[in-house]
C-alpha cells in the first residue's frame, strides 16, 4: 500500500494533469474521449512510478538544443532542434529525451535513436562547452502486457509487469558519427522540400519489425503525423483483416480533423485483444 506521501505526490500529478488537460483542450479546441484520456493520465503515473528517482533528480528540465544555420547538400538553410532532460549528479552529467515509444522498440532500432543524440551531445559538449557522460532514451509508452492488466485491473499482473516493464535505455554516443548524421538530415530536408519524399511501400507497412509481433505501420504509422494524408497507410487499411478494417475504415471516412481521427485510433485500436497477430 502506499503510504501518504505517495498518495499526495500523485493526487498533484492527477490534478495536474487535469490542469494542462483542459489548457490543451481550449487552445485546441477538441477533446479527448474517455479511455484516451485515462490511458494518457495512466501512462504519465506509470511512468512516475517506474522513474521516480530519476524524475526527482532532474537538474534542467525541457532544455531546448538548437543547431542554426545547417545547409543541405543543395543549399538550403535549416535548423536542428531538440528538448532534453539533464541530471548533474555529484560529477555525472547525463542526458534523457524522453520519447512516447515503446521500449522493445527502442532496443532494437537503437542506431535510429543514436544518430539524433549523437546530434544532442554534439550541441551540448560543442556549443554549450559542457561535458556529458551519459545519453539515454525513456520510452514512456506502456507495453502491451501492462496495459493490458490496467485495464482488467488484475493488481498481480500489473505487479508483474511494471517488473518487467524497462523504459530507460542507454544510448551510447559517437560525435565521429555527427557530421554524417547532419548531412542525412539535410538530405531529407532536401527530399521534402522538392517533394521526394515518399512514404514507404505497403509491402513495407506490412512486415513484421524484428523481433516483434507487430507490423510496421502499427508501431510506426501511429505515431507519424503524415499518416492520415498517406496513401500507402490508406492502401494498408483498406487491405486490412475484418475486424481492423471495419474498425479503420470507420476511423479514415468519419472523422474529419486528425485530432478526432487520433482519439478515436487511440481509444479503440488498443482496445482490440491481440491486435498484433492481425495481419494487417
Amino acid at each position: 500500500m502506499k503510504d501518504i506521501d505517495d498518495l499526495a505526490i500523485e493526487a498533484q500529478i492527477k490534478e495536474l494533469f487535469e490542469q494542462n488537460y483542459e489548457m490543451m483542450r481550449l487552445e485546441g479546441g477538441h477533446a479527448l474521449s474517455a479511455d484516451v484520456k485515462q490511458g494518457a493520465l495512466n501512462q504519465v503515473l506509470f511512468y512516475w512510478r517506474k522513474l521516480r528517482e530519476v524524475a526527482e533528480n532532474v537538474t534542467d528540465t525541457e532544455v531546448m538544443l538548437s543547431l542554426p544555420e545547417q545547409l543541405t547538400p543543395e543549399g538550403r538553410k535549416y535548423t536542428i532542434e531538440g528538448v532534453v532532460d539533464i541530471i548533474r549528479e555529484q560529477d555525472q552529467t547525463i542526458m534523457y529525451d524522453i520519447k512516447t515509444h515503446d521500449s522493445d522498440y527502442v532496443r532494437g532500432n537503437v542506431p535510429e535513436y543514436e544518430k539524433q543524440l549523437n546530434v544532442y551531445a554534439h550541441i551540448w559538449q560543442g556549443l554549450r562547452q559542457q561535458k556529458l557522460d551519459q545519453t539515454a532514451i525513456i520510452a514512456t509508452s506502456l507495453p502491451i502486457t501492462l496495459r493490458d492488466a490496467v485495464r482488467k485491473d488484475n493488481q498481480r499482473h500489473i505487479v508483474t509487469e511494471m517488473q518487467r516493464w524497462q523504459p530507460l535505455i542507454d544510448i551510447p554516443f559517437n560525435q565521429e558519427k555527427v557530421a554524417d548524421t547532419i548531412n542525412e538530415f539535410g538530405q531529407v530536408v532536401d527530399a521534402i522540400e522538392s517533394r521526394q519524399f515518399q512514404p514507404p511501400s505497403l509491402e513495407k507497412l506490412k512486415g513484421k519489425l524484428a523481433g516483434k509481433k507487430v507490423t510496421f505501420a502499427v508501431q510506426v504509422c501511429r505515431n507519424c503525423d503524415a499518416r492520415f494524408s498517406c496513401s500507402a497507410y490508406r492502401r494498408y487499411v483498406k487491405s486490412s483483416s475484418s475486424q481492423a478494417d471495419s474498425l479503420l475504415s470507420r476511423f479514415l471516412n468519419d472523422y474529419g480533423s486528425d485530432s478526432e481521427r487520433e482519439d478515436f485510433l487511440y481509444g479503440n485500436l488498443e482496445n482490440i485483444p491481440d491486435i498484433e497477430r492481425f495481419d494487417i
